[in-house]
């Protein structure tokens, strides 16, 4: 057998029978904003009092606690082009000047297009052909002479 289904009360009346009091939902929102106005006030009066009282306990810092401490090694260039301009500056001053390298024993640092020319006009130094390996390099005749052979 089905069951028989019977409307309850309140679907006669058309609305609920039971309503919230507004009076007591204003009442309840205003105590909640109290509430929570109260606990921001209790929390902003301790983390003052809690930050004072640190503060004074701590010791005053040193003077010297106030100058920058230099940066670690290596250090990022702030204007890496004029570093490279410097370097490139510095090596062309070594390739295209005379300087000495060492005044006491006689060794001079010549421009290198210089360098160059004395080498085409010496000639390189050669092994010497079927020899023994202690006799060494020999300095290759200039090329006029062995142009003249």
């Amino acid at each position: 057998m089905a069951e028989q289904r019977h409307p309850s009360p309140s679907t006669f009346a058309g609305h609920e029978l039971s309503d919230l009091n507004p009076k007591k939902i204003a009442l309840f929102g205003i105590v909640l904003t109290a509430v929570i106005i109260a606990a921001l006030l209790v929390s902003y009066a301790l983390f003052h009092l809690f930050y004072s009282t640190i503060t004074r306990a701590r010791p005053q810092p040193s003077p010297l606690s106030y100058s920058r401490e230099p940066t670690p090694e290596p250090r990022l260039s702030v204007k890496p082009g004029d570093d490279l301009k410097a370097m490139r500056a510095e090596e062309d001053k070594m390739l295209n000047n005379y300087d000495w390298v060492d005044r006491d024993k006689g060794i001079v640092r010549i421009p290198i297009a210089r360098a160059i020319e004395m080498l085409a006009q010496r000639g390189l130094p050669m092994r010497i052909q079927g020899g023994d390996a202690a006799a060494g390099a020999q300095q290759a005749p200039p090329r006029k002479e062995r142009e003249q052979r």
